[in-house]
């Protein structure tokens, strides 16, 4: 009996061609799945009661979320697969995780009111993040179209880091950590501008002063960095709202579909 090779094809010329075989690329995926246990690390720390540690997990994961899709592009791996990856991982680190922190160290105190805050902050996320791949093809990539789920993440455990830090408890914070985890939830799915940062070119030479302001803004993080990085998502936070009426005064359209509304399955994203 012969000896056959799955994995030689005969195309009738006597010339065996050895199929390529599929395969998921190391680099980018090792930042998604670090950017991964930063989520599932908040939510461990969160039940242990480290709440400080649990908003330390949400923020790397966001920096590690920043670098991923980066690295692909640098590196020439982006793949159908890393963007799976990449979302799946982002539903974790930044719904799910940010939604059972804020349940755990306040939200509970409040009864059903508090898991419905919790359950709105995670389901937004998740439109969020399905509406964002659906529309990637058709959104001006100098904007988000609502507010990104990392930036989201960042309010909800921003919120309990600078709380924790001062020393108080997550049940005196009950109410204001309602009314943030349901603006962060519902803003996420609006059709509010964010600046997205993506027309800034990282290979491109900057003046020098740049790099000064560069250190002199991490010399400012370090001087209280829960303080601080919160301070700085609630003016992401709320610079989506002020270029909307900003465009709405000036008369600028303030749909950041790119595209021709002519299209019948595009009608509908410029609502």
């Amino acid at each position: 009996m012969e000896d056959v090779n799955p994995h030689n094809v005969d195309h009738g010329e006597g010339v065996l061609l050895k199929k390529r075989r599929k395969g998921i690329y190391i680099l980018p995926n090792l930042f998604t799945l670090a950017a991964l246990f930063g989520g599932f690390y908040a939510v461990v720390m969160a039940i242990n009661g480290r709440f400080d540690l649990a908003a330390v997990g949400v923020f790397c994961a966001m920096i590690l979320d920043s670098l991923d899709g980066r690295v692909a592009r640098m590196t020439n791996t982006q793949s159908a697969f890393g963007e799976q990856m990449d979302s799946l991982s982002d539903m974790v680190s930044f719904g799910a995780a940010p939604a059972l922190i804020a349940y755990v160290w306040a939200l509970k105190g409040l009864g059903r009111w508090g898991w419905i805050a919790a359950f709105v902050y995670c389901a937004c996320a998740a439109l969020r993040l399905a509406r964002f791949n659906v529309n990637t093809a058709v959104v001006d990539k100098r904007y988000f179209q609502g507010l990104p789920s990392p930036a989201a993440a960042a309010l909800v455990a921003g919120f309990i880091w600078v709380m924790t830090d001062l020393g108080f408890e997550g049940k005196q914070w009950a109410w204001p950590m309602f009314a943030i985890a349901l603006y962060a939830g519902l803003t996420m799915v609006t059709n509010v501008p964010f600046y997205s940062f993506k027309d800034i070119q990282m290979k491109k030479s900057v003046p020098f002063a740049a790099i000064v302001l560069i250190a002199l803004g991490i010399a400012v993080v370090n001087i209280d960095p829960p303080i601080v990085m919160f301070c700085i998502f609630v003016l992401y936070g709320l610079s989506g709202y002020a270029i909307y009426f900003w465009r709405k005064a000036k008369g600028i359209p303030t749909s950041v579909i790119s595209t021709s509304t002519d299209e019948p399955e595009e009608r509908g994203l410029h609502k």
